[in-house]
């Protein structure tokens, strides 16, 4: 392919957004399947929430795409779908063993990282690129990303991976 001299940082942005949405996307669809195999009580209900709080994230990118007057559209992202790909994995080959859960949190922190640099990364670009509101509404989400991931090592510190080991 032939390099495209006019492609800029708002391309890049774009390109980006519709990535993430189309991540966040089929994030909403796996996490109810996550939440059923969870045999811990405190990890299914983290999924629930994250759950929520994804519906949220959805509708803020929808904002920015209003906000940079573009359709929301997603552009499928291999990257996520690898990493959802790897978390079926888990769920079919360690369905009813102590290590489930633990292989459920490893996924989901993966998730979350990669969730954590490509907001980290969009909020650089929107502040780059002017776009003040944008990069506020992808800091909200980008929080929530880190507290989600926090929230999670916790779990896996304190409960799951112990039950894994035991």
């Amino acid at each position: 392919m032939m390099p495209t001299k006019d492609k800029g940082l708002n391309d890049l942005f774009l390109d980006t957004l519709k990535d993430i949405y189309f991540a966040e996307k089929q994030i909403l669809k796996a996490l109810p399947k996550m939440a059923k195999a969870a045999t811990s009580d405190k990890l299914r209900a983290a999924f629930e929430k994250h759950h929520g709080e994804t519906e949220g994230q959805i509708e803020r990118i929808e904002q920015i795409f209003e906000l940079i007057d573009k359709p929301a559209r997603g552009k499928t992202c291999d990257a996520i779908m690898g990493i959802l790909d790897e978390g079926k994995e888990i769920m079919d080959e360690y369905k009813g063993t102590e290590a489930l859960d633990a292989g459920m949190l490893a996924a989901a922190q993966a998730v979350e990282h990669y969730e954590i640099s490509r907001y980290g990364t969009l909020k650089q670009w929107a502040t780059q690129l002017g776009l003040k509101d944008a990069a506020r509404l992808l800091d909200q989400t980008l929080q929530e990303e880190k507290k989600t991931d926090q929230a999670l090592t916790t779990l896996a510190d304190s409960a799951v991976n112990v039950a894994a080991a035991a």
